[in-house]
């Protein structure tokens, strides 16, 4: 007698049914978008009917007139800093934090845990708006005063040398949870007879976690930096929470999402009509810096994995 086919189990082509919706999504809501951002990139006009063709023309214009030129390079630079304050006191101090709370003798771990991941459940413009409140001297002068801290104020949001520090660290405290959360559990996973063969071999804290933890989930540190990256050049809520989309004070934190807000969508001012070709190609080309900035933490990521 023939045994049956088990016919849970899927055959021949039927495999295309189950991945058909997820690529159905992909392409509609991300692969599409970016395609037809690419087309607009070398045209001219906001609408149908005056649409032009003029190939690189926007790309010549944003590096060539003086306003433009001006405008991006100073958002690009802002957004590279805004990248590197991220790395340098979120993604740290989420390695630390993640250190600490995975302590076999810490006690309260639930409860840090939970504080320090609050923040990121947080709305940004609530955030944003309580923190230009706490930020305002007008509000904590005396405050800080009575507290002999008067040097701390001053306008922190409202000096061009101080701004986008602030509103950078402002999103650094509010997403912080997310990396910690991410290193916990990369240091978790780490085998136990790695750490007792260390321990054994009469290895300290830190020769510990330099040599044996750290290298461990390096693959962790190379995905949170391409996350931290991805997100940072496409940051645009914390801005406009606290300092609009003007990039005040002075264009002091403009980033390339609230230039290319300003020029694709709301229009540049004192025009105010946007211009939708110059906006589809700044996102063009954060889209090939992204891609060249992925691609090789990528290839080292899997490569150390």
């Amino acid at each position: 007698m023939s045994k049956k086919k088990n016919s849970i189990i899927p055959h021949g082509n039927y495999w295309i049914i189950y991945v058909l919706p997820a690529l159905l999504f992909y392409v509609v809501f991300m692969a599409w978008p970016l395609l037809d951002s690419l087309r607009l990139s070398l045209f001219t006009g906001n609408n149908i009917a005056t649409r032009k063709f003029i190939g690189f023309g926007n790309f010549v214009r944003l590096f060539t007139e003086e306003t433009s030129r001006a405008r991006y390079w100073g958002a690009f630079v802002h957004t590279w800093y805004f990248f590197f304050i991220h790395m340098l006191v979120q993604n740290c101090l989420g390695i630390l934090f993640a250190v600490i709370l995975t302590n076999a003798t810490m006690k309260g771990r639930q409860f840090y845990q939970t504080v320090i991941f609050i923040p990121t459940t947080f709305a940004v413009l609530v955030t944003g708006y309580l923190w230009k409140l706490l930020l305002n001297p007008v509000w904590c002068g005396d405050v800080l005063s009575k507290m002999h801290l008067s040097f701390l104020v001053r306008p922190w949001l409202g000096e061009s040398t101080t701004a986008l520090t602030c509103v950078a660290l402002i999103s650094c405290w509010q997403w912080m949870g997310i990396p910690t959360m991410m290193f916990v559990a990369a240091l978790r996973n780490i085998p136990e007879d790695c750490i007792e063969a260390a321990d054994i071999e009469g290895a300290n804290a830190w020769q510990l976690f330099a040599h044996v933890k750290l290298p461990m989930i390096l693959p962790v540190v190379g995905m949170i930096a391409i996350l931290t990256f991805v997100n940072n050049f496409n940051a645009f809520d914390v801005v406009f929470a606290t300092e609009n989309v003007n990039g005040a004070p002075s264009y002091s934190t403009d980033l390339i999402g609230t230039l290319f807000y300003r020029v694709g969508i709301a229009g540049q001012h004192p025009i105010g009509i946007p211009d939708t070709g110059m906006g589809a190609a700044i996102a063009t080309i954060t889209f090939i810096v992204l891609l060249l900035g992925v691609l090789p933490v990528l290839k080292a990521t899997q490569r150390e994995q």
